[in-house]
């Protein structure tokens, strides 16, 4: 993209020509809908529509009210008791960012992150009190653990995974309320359910170079190890007071003290600390360069870089093979980040400090799903249902992608945002009558009642209650 010239050919034919590519867009999908008692078909594409079409919070109400030809129940049905198989949908979602993102010339990564849904209740499938990264705080919230596909231009999330908190799997019968498969009742880390897509994802043979992930996933060693036994380069965020060593210490069974007791069988460190990666930042070993990572909005983003050979640890020994340490600091020297690789150490710096930074396109895809097609916006509990709206919620995104990538040479700022405006100029939506505004009022005043009743209920068995106990 040239720098000193605005490059902007998009006309007003072009915007139009996109009313109707949704149509054709799921035409290619819509066999993915049809079960043997019922085809849903009609009801994705009123789905899709909703989600990209709906002003406000996009749950099934609004999207019945201000886009679909359908009622709110029907919608729910779809999603929630439809028994439309989302793994068929998800290959095909893949295929097609294969042909959008793998076929460039970039350079091709996996990302592994984590999101936060927070939620009022606690029936909601694996709802509950943790760490929830858009509130920044231990809350109420489901968490799902996403891999995405990126060239360093375009990224698409592509399968995902539904964390169960402990307490949901010792609880069975919540689970089966739920509507949990027994095959999935068991727990699983974060860093084990993403490792699963990764070594899903190697064996679709998904064309990448490295995966990328955040502290969270970098600060677990056995999940690097895993990494490193199937051969797949990892470019890993890791907290400030992450201890390194770099000389590979004096290690030994400790000396037995008397003849009693059982012998020692675990190695120890006898000579030689490790440091914290903090503590190296002012280090005359670090030689900083500066590079440039990426373009941003208002231009170019470049940062001060340094790498340096270490060895990590693991059980508070030192791991074999050394591994690189990047140190990425702000220009003002700000916002460091710390991050272990196991690429090659030949590898140039200039790609190691890219590699370094290639993460933050996971977390502006998550920010797209959520900010364009809903995907924190939904009201639904089971199982089934979460995992048909994240599907649907991938399957609009790439349909945005693709006509992104299509409209691009006329518009090379063009974002996805953009994408989406277009098709709230040029896509149809419903207006209501006066008798419909009346009765939506009337639907919406009677919810609230309902409500109010409920809560009531509810508090006033709460109140007999701690009367009982006083």
């Amino acid at each position: 993209m040239s720098t000193n010239l605005f490059d902007y050919n998009l006309t007003e034919r072009d915007i139009q020509a996109q009313a109707e590519e949704l149509v054709q867009f799921h035409r290619k999908f819509a066999h993915y809908f049809r079960c043997k008692n019922k085809d849903v078909e009609k009801a994705a594409y009123e789905y899709l529509q909703g989600q990209l079409l709906t002003q406000g919070r996009r749950n099934m109400n609004k999207m019945a009210v201000q886009v679909s030809k359908l009622n709110e129940q029907s919608l729910s049905h779809f999603i929630g008791k439809s028994p439309w198989k989302e793994e068929p949908v998800l290959s095909a979602i893949q295929q097609e960012a294969v042909a959008a993102i793998g076929s460039s010339q970039r350079r091709k990564a996996l990302l592994l992150d984590e999101s936060g849904f927070p939620k009022q209740g606690n029936n909601s499938v694996g709802v509950a009190r943790q760490y929830c990264g858009c509130l920044g705080k231990v809350d109420n919230c489901q968490v799902g653990v996403f891999l995405a596909y990126t060239n360093g231009e375009h990224t698409l999330l592509l399968k995902k995974r539904l964390y169960l908190p402990a307490k949901w799997v010792d609880d069975p019968e919540r689970c089966k309320r739920a509507g949990i498969p027994e095959a999935e009742i068991r727990f699983r880390t974060k860093a084990q359910l993403g490792l699963e897509m990764i070594l899903q994802a190697k064996a679709d043979q998904i064309p990448f170079e490295f995966i990328g992930m955040d502290a969270h996933y970098g600060e677990q060693p056995s999940l690097l190890n895993d990494l490193e036994n199937n051969h797949l380069e990892y470019v890993a965020d890791v907290p400030c007071n992450t201890r390194v060593f770099l000389q590979f210490p004096t290690v030994a069974l400790p000396q037995r003290r008397c003849t009693c007791g059982r012998r020692p069988t675990r190695l120890r460190i006898v000579d030689g600390k490790p440091k914290e990666v903090q503590n190296l930042l002012g280090s005359v070993l670090l030689h900083w360069h500066t590079f440039k990572i990426r373009d941003i909005q208002r231009g170019e983003l470049w940062v001060n870089f340094a790498a340096i050979r270490v060895y990590r640890t693991d059980n508070k020994l030192p791991h074999f093979p050394k591994v690189w340490l990047l140190i990425r600091q702000e220009l003002d020297g700000s916002d460091v980040h710390y991050t272990f690789s196991n690429a090659s150490e030949f590898e140039p710096w200039q790609a190691l400090c890219e590699k370094q930074s290639t993460r933050y396109w996971v977390e502006r895809a998550l920010e797209d799903a959520k900010g364009i097609a809903g995907m924190d916006e939904y009201q639904i509990i089971s199982w089934q249902a979460w995992h048909h709206h994240i599907t649907m919620v991938l399957l609009a995104m790439l349909f945005l992608l693709q006509i992104q990538q299509r409209l691009l040479p006329k518009a090379s700022l063009l974002s996805l945002q953009d994408v989406h405006q277009i098709l709230l100029v040029v896509m149809p939506r419903k207006h209501l009558s006066s008798a419909e505004a009346c009765h939506l009022i009337f639907l919406q005043h009677l919810n609230r009642f309902r409500s109010r009743i409920s809560f009531l209920k509810k508090q006033k068995a709460l109140l007999i209650q701690l009367h009982v106990l006083m």
